[in-house]
C-alpha cells in the first residue's frame, strides 16, 4: 500500500453539509460578537475563538458543532454523495483562529474597531460558506498546496 492510500485509509472522511453547518452557526455567533455591548462582545468572541482552536487543534471532527451536526442535522439528511478531506476545514479553522485573535486582541487593548474589522472578515468567510459552500480557507490551503514543493515519490 503507497504512502498515500495508507494515509487515506487512516484519515476517515467527513460530511461536507458538517462545515457549512458550523459556518452558519459561526455566522450567527459574529453578528452576536457584533452587536453586543462590551463586555459581551469580547465574551461572545472569546467564545469563537474556543471553537475555532479546538476545530484547528483537534479536527473539525471533534468539536460542538460535529457534535450537533452529527447528533441532530445529520439523522435528518439522506447520506452525502462523497466524504470531504477533514484537513482543508481544519485549516480553514486556524485561518478563523487567526482573525479571531486579532479580534481578541483589538478588545483587550482597546482597538474597537480592529477587533471589528476582524469579526466582519471572518463573517464574510463564515457567510460565504454558510450560504454557497464557498470555503475560503479550504481554497487557501489548497492554493498553499498547489504551490508549495510537490511531495517525492
Amino acid at each position: 500500500m503507497s504512502e498515500t492510500s495508507s494515509k487515506t485509509a487512516t484519515q476517515a472522511g467527513i460530511d461536507p453539509r458538517g462545515p457549512q453547518f458550523t459556518a452558519a452557526l459561526t455566522v450567527v455567533v459574529i453578528i452576536l460578537a457584533l452587536l453586543l455591548p462590551q463586555p459581551w462582545a469580547l465574551v461572545v468572541t472569546v467564545i469563537q475563538t474556543v471553537l475555532f482552536a479546538i476545530g484547528a487543534g483537534l479536527g473539525v471532527q471533534r468539536t460542538p458543532h460535529a457534535w450537533l451536526f452529527k447528533k441532530f442535522v445529520r439523522p435528518r439528511l439522506g447520506a452525502p454523495d462523497e466524504l470531504e478531506d477533514p484537513a482543508p476545514p481544519r485549516f480553514a479553522q486556524g485561518v478563523g483562529l487567526a482573525f479571531l485573535l486579532v479580534a481578541l486582541v483589538g478588545y483587550l487593548v482597546g482597538a474597537t474597531l480592529v477587533a471589528q474589522i476582524a469579526l466582519g472578515l471572518a463573517l464574510v468567510a463564515a457567510v460565504l460558506n454558510a450560504v454557497f459552500r464557498f470555503c475560503l480557507g479550504c481554497e487557501l490551503y489548497l492554493l498553499i498546496r498547489r504551490l508549495g514543493p510537490s511531495p517525492s515519490a
